[in-house]
C-alpha cells in the first residue's frame, strides 16, 4: 500500500493567508524553520496506478500537479484517481470536488448519509456539481460493513464513526449524529498491512481504541497543541472540543493516547497554523521525537 500526503494542514493551510500569530508570521520572514503546508488531504494506492483521494481539499489542483502518478497522462483527457472518499463535509474537506468538475464522467464519491445531507442542504456541493460532471453517490455503512472500491486494486475499506462535530452549516450543528464523522481503515489484502486514517477526532472511544491499536501506520488528528490554544492566540472564542478535535498534550490528550500504542507507526496529520509542532526546532516537537510521533508534511510518502 502506498500513501501520499497531499496536504498536511488544517483548514487555512500554512501560513495562513491572514494570521501574524507567531508560526505564520515566522515562516514568512524566516524566522522560523517550518515547512509551508496546505490543507489536509491523502491518496492511497495498492498498485501505483490506481489511487483513492481522501478528500478534496481547496488545494487539490496544486497538490494533485506536484504527484506525476496521479495524472498518468493515457488519454486527453486523464487521472489516476478512481474514487473520492470524504470523512465528513468540512469546507477544507470538500471544496476542492468543484476544482475536479471537468471530469469527463460523475465523480464517484464515497461518504456517509449524514455527509450526503450536508453537501445537498447547508452546503449543496453536490446539487451544483450537477452542472458540471455531476456526483455518483456511493453511500457508506457506519455499522462496520467493509467496502472496496472496483479500480482500488487489493484494497478495503471501513468507515468508522468518530465523535467530532458537523460543520457550521449543517442542519444538525452542536446535534452529533452517527457519520457526521469517520475515520477509514484501509487494509491492504496482499500484505494484511492496515492505515487508520482520522483527521478529524474528538473522542477516542473503545471502537476507534482497538482500530488505532491493531493498525501498523495511523495518521490521526494533530489539530491543537492545547484545548484553550485558539483561545490564548485571541484567534477564537473556541475550545479545541467545541470543534471536534481532541487536543495532542494535557490529561487524556491525543499524546497520551498514542503513548500507549506500542505497534503502530504514528503520524499526525491536519495541524493547525497556530500549532507549536510546526516549529522544528521548538520543544513540542522535541516532545514528539523523544515519543517516536512524527508530524505529516506535503508530499511525505508511506509505503505499508
Amino acid at each position: 500500500m502506498r500513501i501520499h500526503v497531499l496536504g498536511s494542514a488544517a483548514g487555512g493551510g500554512f501560513p495562513q493567508w491572514n494570521c501574524n500569530c507567531p508560526n505564520c508570521k515566522g515562516l514568512r520572514t524566516g524566522f522560523l524553520r517550518a515547512r509551508a503546508r496546505s490543507q489536509s488531504s491523502i491518496a492511497v494506492s495498492g498498485n501505483g496506478v490506481d489511487w483513492v483521494l481522501f478528500n478534496a481539499s481547496p488545494d487539490i489542483r496544486t497538490q494533485l500537479v506536484s504527484v506525476a502518478a496521479l495524472q498518468p497522462g493515457r488519454g486527453v483527457r486523464d487521472t489516476g484517481i478512481c474514487a473520492i472518499v470524504l470523512v465528513d463535509a468540512q469546507i477544507d474537506h470538500t471544496t476542492g470536488l468543484m476544482m475536479l468538475r471537468e471530469h469527463k464522467q460523475p465523480l464517484d464519491v464515497y461518504c456517509t448519509n449524514m455527509v450526503y445531507q450536508d453537501l445537498t442542504t447547508g452546503y449543496p456541493l453536490f446539487r451544483v456539481l450537477e452542472y458540471y460532471c455531476g456526483v455518483e453517490w456511493r453511500t457508506l455503512s457506519i455499522d462496520g460493513e467493509p467496502f472496496t472500491v472496483p479500480r482500488a486494486a487489493n484494497l478495503r475499506f471501513t468507515a468508522v464513526p468518530l465523535r467530532s462535530e458537523a460543520p457550521p452549516y449543517s442542519p444538525h450543528r452542536h446535534n452529533p449524529h452517527r457519520g457526521d464523522t469517520i475515520g477509514v481503515k484501509i487494509e491492504d489484502l496482499d500484505t494484511s498491512k492496515v492505515l487508520f486514517y482520522a483527521p478529524g477526532l474528538g473522542e477516542v472511544d473503545d471502537q476507534v481504541y482497538r482500530n488505532l491499536s491493531d493498525a501498523d501506520c495511523v495518521l490521526v488528528d494533530g489539530t491543537l497543541w492545547t484545548e484553550d490554544e485558539l483561545l490564548r492566540f485571541g484567534i477564537s472564542t473556541k475550545l479545541a472540543s467545541d470543534m471536534g478535535h481532541l487536543a495532542l498534550s494535557g490529561e487524556g490528550g491525543m499524546l497520551s493516547i498514542l503513548d500507549t500504542l506500542s505497534q503502530p507507526r504514528k503520524v499526525l496529520i491536519h495541524i493547525n497554523n497556530t500549532n507549536p509542532i510546526l516549529n522544528e526546532d521548538g520543544p513540542e516537537r522535541q516532545a514528539l521525537i523523544e515519543r517516536g510521533i512524527e508530524v505529516a508534511y506535503d508530499g511525505m510518502e508511506i509505503v505499508l
